[in-house]
């Protein structure tokens, strides 16, 4: 089995850091859907010249533009230069939450502490985790075994998520099992297509 527990080793996205404000971080257009799509630890942008200098530790709000929704919270793990490393201490990129008047200036804005608590809350505690079965299946024609999955690892990087349907139900309940494409809920069933 393979866990995807929360790997943050450092303070959690509630416990108010230095106390010193936090940051929005805007993602840059098409990012969202990259990150909603594949788990990932850290979120690493290139922020313009002159923008705020983040310190590790500093809390992060991570935000969606059009409409403006908190997608995940983090602290900032590393910033020189144009490069800034967010680590991620909460995701909610598949129920992202309205963030009202937030003003955001820029790829990175300015938050009072109040502001940040205000978002965290918004966002509420973590569901529970529980197990789920993923699968992908792909008739493949082969010689061998061994040919079989090196064409089936070929299918899968040459297609990817945006063809290849990934196959998911909650563990123990094999019969809720739904399509998933792109992250999203898809209908496999050709004769059900309008």
């Amino acid at each position: 089995m393979t866990v995807t527990d929360h790997r943050s080793t450092g303070p959690t996205d509630v416990d108010g850091g230095r106390g010193d404000g936090a940051w929005a971080v805007l993602l840059p257009a098409g990012r969202y859907d990259a990150e909603r799509l594949v788990h990932h630890d850290a979120l690493e942008l290139t922020v313009p010249a002159g923008a705020p200098a983040l310190r590790p530790g500093d809390p992060v709000a991570v935000l969606a533009d059009e409409p403006p929704r908190l997608v995940a919270l983090g602290r900032v793990t590393r910033h020189d230069g144009q490069t800034l490393l967010v680590t991620y201490t909460r995701r909610s990129f598949d129920t992202p939450v309205p963030v009202g008047s937030v003003a955001v200036t820029g790829p990175v804005s300015a938050l009072d502490p109040g502001t940040y608590r205000e978002l965290v809350d918004r966002l509420g505690p973590p569901p529970p985790r529980r197990t789920w079965l993923v699968s992908l299946d792909l008739p493949i024609e082969a010689e061998s075994q061994a040919e079989a999955v090196r064409l089936f690892w070929s299918y899968v990087r040459e297609l990817g998520p945006a063809e290849l349907p990934a196959f998911v139900s909650p563990s123990g309940d094999e019969l809720a099992m739904q399509a998933f494409v792109l992250g999203v809920e898809a209908n496999q069933d050709p004769e059900e297509d309008d």
